[in-house]
């Protein structure tokens, strides 16, 4: 798919090691799409588990509307016991605002067309913020008891770089004072490791809401850097 991604790349500026990583993690490459029929896990759902059910029955309206659009049978489509679907597991209402017809050939199928899949993860990162050349994230040093106070509580951008230096944080590459990161730690092989997450790192916990996600999305995408130079 060397091709697709190119030219995911070229039209949406989100590298093609990025989307190649999220679809591994997603489905590893489409081996475990989810076997559960979307408008069964929905309807369950939206219906008989109240903490969330009115978001699940958003998403059963918005998956009855693609099934029209897209003129498929809806008790023909599976997914996830959560109703996430395709090699990349959208929910419908990403599906109808971010998917695209990447092939062109008049239909969105991203449970067995690769590049539809492709251009539906790049066009999603490239309406959540994802800046094209920039960094995700910049490893940092810390020093001093007040290190910890910096760390952002959840995954909003809430603290600035200069706010954490005055707290004892440091990095060679940092960005200017008033960029506001995500500042958070990790356990690593060798103690902890204190991050500070950029806009593309921000971007990447708009498809799942959670910092070790993000880090494994990025670290994944290194890593095939790697391997595909080793080649």
């Amino acid at each position: 798919h060397e091709a697709v991604l190119a030219r995911a790349e070229q039209e949406y500026g989100v590298p093609a090691q990025v989307i190649v990583s999220i679809i591994g993690i997603e489905t590893f490459y489409g081996r475990n799409t989810g076997s559960y029929r979307v408008i069964d896990a929905l309807s369950t759902l939206g219906f008989d588990y109240p903490p969330r059910a009115e978001f699940f029955r958003k998403e059963l309206r918005e998956f009855l509307l693609l099934a029209r659009e897209e003129q498929v049978d809806p008790l023909s489509l599976k997914g996830s016991y959560a109703g996430a679907m395709g090699l990349p597991q959208f929910m419908p209402s990403s599906f109808r605002a971010y998917a695209v017809d990447f092939d062109g050939d008049g239909h969105i199928n991203i449970w067995s067309n690769p590049d539809d899949a492709i251009g539906s993860v790049a066009s999603y990162f490239k309406r959540h913020g994802w800046v094209g050349g920039e960094p995700v994230v910049i490893r940092a040093d810390v020093a001093g008891e007040h290190a910890d106070e910096g760390l952002t509580q959840g995954i909003e951008p809430v603290k600035t770089v200069g706010e954490l230096r005055a707290l004892g944080w440091s990095s060679q590459n940092a960005p200017r004072d008033d960029m506001p990161v995500t500042a958070f730690r990790l356990e690593g092989a060798n103690g902890p490791e204190y991050w500070m997450g950029l806009k593309n790192f921000y971007a990447i916990t708009r498809y799942n809401r959670s910092v070790m996600y993000a880090m494994a999305v990025h670290q994944l995408s290194d890593e095939l850097v790697q391997a595909r130079g080793n080649k």
